[in-house]
């Protein structure tokens, strides 16, 4: 496994850095910052305001350490509606890693509990993390995942183009974008013309929505 060194981030959270892709998994600016204004915020309040859904199914693609899904789970212990998470992870972090990330300083002790007693468990299989919270992480790289299900909001949270540009390509949206229902939300912390002219003709409508610290804008696409 590539060599992995954490990163202390401007808000104090971690991030890991890795050698190998050259990049840090969350953005140096503010890990913890970042997860919940472009996928929380821009992500999933938007769509649940929007739509007013009691139920939300989230594919995230690039889990890494599931700081987004914690975040997540934090995010709904005071809603009322049921969250199906799947997460798209080619090469999972060991358990180890994820214990150390520190992450039980931003959520509460029985999601972080649950978290770490079901990592390894969701690499195989859905597990239930509590009454209206689901997880399950596909070990497979991007273009191999397939799934019957559609989803209401994708987190898009992989590594930067430059890095990882067959992440970025139109091939890789579109399969991405098949998976989305109508009225979904794809969500990114990035946005450049090549992405904007790719979602817009992968049938989705497109906004500019301000960014998180380090960046001023994102992007937010809306399936037509």
């Amino acid at each position: 496994m590539t060599k992995m060194d954490f990163v202390t981030t401007a808000d104090g959270s971690k991030t890991l850095y890795n050698a190998e892709i050259g990049e840090c998994y969350h953005s140096k600016h503010g890990a913890v910052q970042e997860s919940k204004h472009v996928f929380i915020k821009t992500g999933l309040d938007h769509f649940v305001q929007q739509t007013g859904a009691s139920k939300v199914a989230i594919l995230e693609v690039g889990f890494g350490t599931g700081l987004n899904f914690l975040q997540t789970a934090e995010h709904i212990g005071d809603k009322s509606y049921q969250v199906d998470y799947v997460g798209i992870e080619g090469f999972p972090l060991p358990l180890v890693t994820i214990a150390e990330t520190g992450y039980n300083e931003n959520v509460a002790a029985p999601v972080w509990s649950a978290y770490l007693d079901n990592y390894e468990a969701a690499l195989l299989q859905q597990v239930q993390i509590h009454e209206r919270l689901q997880l399950s992480i596909a070990h497979t790289l991007l273009m191999d995942f397939q799934s019957e299900k559609r989803f209401d909001v994708v987190y898009f949270d992989a590594f930067a183009a430059i890095h990882q540009p067959e992440m970025w390509s139109d091939v890789a949206l579109a399969h991405v974008a098949q998976f989305v229902k109508p009225g979904g939300v794809f969500v990114t912390y990035a946005i450049t013309g090549n992405l904007k002219r790719s979602m817009k003709s992968l049938g989705f409508s497109i906004e500019k929505a301000p960014g998180a610290p380090g960046k001023r804008e994102m992007l937010r696409a809306t399936k037509l």
